[in-house]
């Protein structure tokens, strides 16, 4: 059963209803996940999406911030939520599909500004966020998993525009890599995006702070597609859908997608 899934973060999903709609209509993929909703899981425009095909949806939100979705056109039932280092926070929600598949969407916390735990209670909280994943990976073992979302860490030099100015600013320095390759290896997971399209600059993220984001180009890669090694070879066709961030009203993120044929 080949599928394509696409992850994007939101900001926002019922300011942005319209734009979720037009990826939606334009692009088709076949499950869409989406994080940082901002809103509880009653008031998501699901009624819209279901009128496009979309007639299962999974969710686990909160008014004003965080909020995870996963819209399908595929019976989808959910199997759980880990609340990650008991932030109380509505970052994670999981789903299997017919053929098995389980489908993990995950908000990872920013982290605030400043790359300390000592000044900043935020980073420590993303460290301890990405800590438990990693021991949650290590005791249950995924198998025949995707896991995808704003992971919110640009791991490689060349998912982002300057490594060098880059090594201290949150979302790249070497010790949230190193927590995030932790979690990674954990769970024998693989970065699909970067199998497909292993070499140059790659981004999904540009800030609303640049007066012109596109001839600037200072992206960052935080969205992410992985799998198990068990799949992983079964997925293709990555991409980044740049175009989106130029739409009207765009979230600071562009979708990613990749096909799977399972």
């Amino acid at each position: 059963m080949p599928f394509t899934l696409a992850t994007w973060n939101i900001n926002s999903v019922r300011l942005r209803a319209p734009l979720v709609c037009r990826l939606l209509q334009e692009e088709a993929p076949d499950i869409l996940c989406l994080q940082e909703c901002k809103s509880p899981v009653e008031k998501i425009p699901a009624e819209t999406f279901a009128e496009l095909g979309y007639t299962h949806m999974i969710a686990r939100g909160q008014k004003g911030y965080n909020g995870v979705a996963i819209l399908s056109k595929l019976p989808i039932e959910e199997v759980g939520a880990h609340d990650f280092a008991a932030l109380g926070h509505a970052r994670h929600i999981a789903g299997r599909l017919e053929n098995g598949t389980v489908i993990h969407n995950f908000y990872v916390p920013a982290g605030g500004d400043v790359a300390d735990r000592e000044v900043n209670e935020k980073f420590g909280q993303k460290l301890d966020y990405l800590t438990e994943m990693r021991d949650w990976a290590r005791r249950d073992a995924p198998e025949r998993s995707i896991l995808v979302g704003d992971l919110n860490i640009a791991p490689r030099e060349d998912d982002v525009w300057s490594h060098k100015q880059l090594l201290k600013v949150v979302s790249h320095t070497p010790i949230e890599v190193a927590h995030l390759e932790d979690a990674m290896e954990a769970g024998g997971w693989q970065d699909v995006t970067r199998t497909d399209i292993p070499e140059g600059q790659l981004y999904s993220w540009w800030s609303y702070r640049a007066k012109d984001w596109d001839a600037a180009d200072k992206g960052r890669r935080l969205d992410h597609i992985w799998a198990t090694g068990d799949i992983a070879g079964a997925a293709h066709s990555s991409r980044i859908l740049r175009a989106a961030r130029g739409w009207e009203q765009p979230s600071d993120h562009a979708p990613v997608f990749a096909t799977f044929d399972l």
